[in-house]
């Protein structure tokens, strides 16, 4: 019941396009019965009773119900028609949005092929609903009930002999329903599955054409099409099985009537007419449960698939701002501290009980091992998760008091997994401010040393790369990303190993323009080079957990990985080192 209240609630606006459908449908349904009826005129009045006058306007009269239900039909699926497309609109555009304003967590746990099946696949199933399955359902139910009182008015006994199938007929839909629905979900499930495995090999395909992966990338997408296969048969298979049921449970209707019915004419409770009329409206009750396992095959796939776009359309982030959420027009300047700050992912500890403090427009390097906690540090800034201990401040404000739209547009983030749109190089760039002038756009691309391959490209700035970037070489998307980054004159910026993939000289330029920003900023350099963190005004090394703070001097002289690193890496001129951790 709550997935119909669901559809219900999102044809707010087209319900009396839906409601008029319906209604058309049982109209349409209603006049089964006047040709029969017709039938059983000519029969008894014009070919027994001789009243040959009767023939012509009644034949016309059979012609004109036949139009007219085709033109009523014809209406009735427009309308039907028009309010799915519009829930259809409604919802899909309600998910996305919803989806964007998911926190990383809800990303964490459901896989993309997952979704994209959620607003595909599993939407056009409840589309269908609204379009097809509704009014078949109407046209049965109508057209059963009306043939059933017509026939109670032509003979009872007769009637209640075609009606004596129906008990049977029960046991075999709650049999059916019983053991189809799971089978649907589990349909649904492989489906998703396969969507998944097939967006991870397209998103991925260098990785696979880099190892070479190939046969085993389609042997893995062969076994869940074969997967899914397998499960499309065997929900197939069980709706069969019901199938040679509901055709037995029909034609033994016709077989009751010519029977019963005939023993009726033999005995003169009813007349031949009736009889006719009776097999001409046998049809009208058997239909409908022929069509029954389908309509219920319809049903259950979509109970499915609507309790996953229900669970999505429902789904409610908890990284939302409070009601006494604070909120300014003016520029954050860009002061950030950790307060004893711990954070987990399920049973694993990433932080703990870190402090530390970034005045405005410092510049704060981070370094530590894989899997340190470094990522984790200013996605918490960002707000892309909430600590769990502690707390993060900007501008000496906790940011859970902060409007979540006011952190994210002050903190500006380029990192070294770099995703470009497929649209323009400008396009890309002036992502965040879609107002910036070409002027801008250039500046800031000089800025990240991309101008002078941007120049060098087809069409320069109105040059169209591909997704995620192909045709550009590592070190180039991580400058347009960075240009991408500074064009949004973010008070807080996050480098997050962004210009790993570029050589030492871009490097250096690189460096040298983010010194002398022409706006305010406080900037956080995730980094593994000493070149790219030497000069900050704090270097945080972080390592199991926690931290230590200094200068290039001081932890080259007293922390163990940061020595290890400036020696790896050749670094001149080093302190004598004292020891330490």
């Amino acid at each position: 019941m709550f997935q119909i209240r669901f559809v219900w609630k999102n044809l707010k606006g087209r319900r009396i396009f839906f409601i008029i459908g319906i209604l058309l449908s049982a109209i349409a349904s209603i006049p089964v019965f006047v040709n029969p009826y017709l039938t059983k005129v000519l029969v008894d009045d014009v070919i027994k009773g001789g009243k040959k006058d009767w023939l012509i306007p009644i034949l016309l009269i059979m012609c004109g119900v036949v139009l007219s239900v085709s033109v009523i039909r014809f209406f009735r699926v427009l309308f039907l028609e028009w309010a799915s497309q519009f829930m259809l609109l409604r919802i899909r555009k309600h998910l996305f949005t919803n989806l964007q304003y998911q926190e990383m967590r809800f990303f964490d746990r459901n896989r993309s092929g997952d979704i994209i099946t959620r607003i595909t696949g599993d939407l056009d199933l409840v589309r269908h609903i609204c379009a097809w399955t509704v009014y078949q359902f109407t046209d049965s139910v109508v057209m059963f009930a009306a043939s059933v009182i017509f026939l109670f008015s032509l003979s009872i006994p007769l009637t209640l002999s075609l009606l004596a199938v129906l008990p049977f007929l029960a046991i075999a839909i709650r049999v059916f329903m019983k053991k189809v629905r799971p089978l649907y979900q589990q349909l649904r499930f492989k489906l998703s599955e396969l969507n998944t495995a097939a967006q991870e090999n397209i998103a991925g395909n260098r990785v696979v054409k880099a190892f070479a992966r190939e046969e085993y990338e389609k042997e893995k997408f062969d076994r869940k099409s074969l997967e899914f296969k397998e499960a499309s048969l065997k929900a197939v298979y069980t709706n069969q099985k019901i199938q040679p049921f509901m055709e037995f449970i029909g034609q033994s209707m016709t077989i009751i009537t010519v029977l019963v019915g005939g023993l009726f004419v033999i005995n003169g409770s009813i007349s031949i007419g009736t009889l006719f009329a009776f097999s001409g409206l046998t049809w009208a009750l058997a239909q409908p449960i022929r069509t029954l396992s389908t309509l219920l095959n319809d049903v259950q796939r979509f109970s499915a698939s609507a309790d996953k776009i229900i669970e999505l359309y429902y789904a409610r982030p908890t990284i939302v701002d409070r009601h006494d959420a604070v909120d300014t027009t003016d520029r954050i300047r860009g002061k950030v501290e950790f307060k004893n700050v711990s954070f987990r992912f399920d049973n694993l500890q990433v932080l703990s009980d870190i402090s530390f403090v970034a005045e405005p427009g410092e510049t704060v390097a981070i370094m530590g091992p894989t899997g340190s906690g470094k990522t984790t540090l200013i996605a918490l800034l960002a707000r892309f998760y909430d600590v769990q201990h502690g707390e993060v401040t900007i501008d000496d404000v906790d940011v859970r008091k902060w409007r979540v739209s006011k952190v994210r547009s002050s903190v500006a983030i380029s990192t070294q997994d770099v995703f470009l749109y497929s649209d323009t190089v400008d396009g890309n760039i002036a992502y965040g401010n879609p107002e910036l002038s070409e002027e801008k756009v250039i500046e800031y691309a000089k800025s990240a040393c991309a101008h002078g391959f941007i120049n060098k490209m087809e069409d320069g700035y109105n040059t169209v790369i591909g997704e995620r970037g192909v045709g550009l070489s590592g070190g180039q998307r991580q400058r347009i990303a960075l240009a991408r980054a500074l064009a949004v004159e973010p008070p807080i910026l996050i480098l997050d190993d962004t210009t790993s993939a570029v050589d030492m000289e871009t490097e250096s330029y690189i460096q040298n323009e983010l010194r002398s920003l022409k706006f305010p900023c406080t900037k956080f350099i995730i980094a593994q080079r000493i070149s790219s963190v030497k000069d900050a005004d704090k270097i945080i090394i972080l390592d199991k957990g926690t931290i230590q703070i200094g200068t290039h001097e001081t932890l080259a002289a007293t922390n163990k990985f940061y020595r290890e690193i400036c020696e790896l890496q050749d670094v001149p001129e080093l302190p004598v080192y004292k020891g330490g951790n």
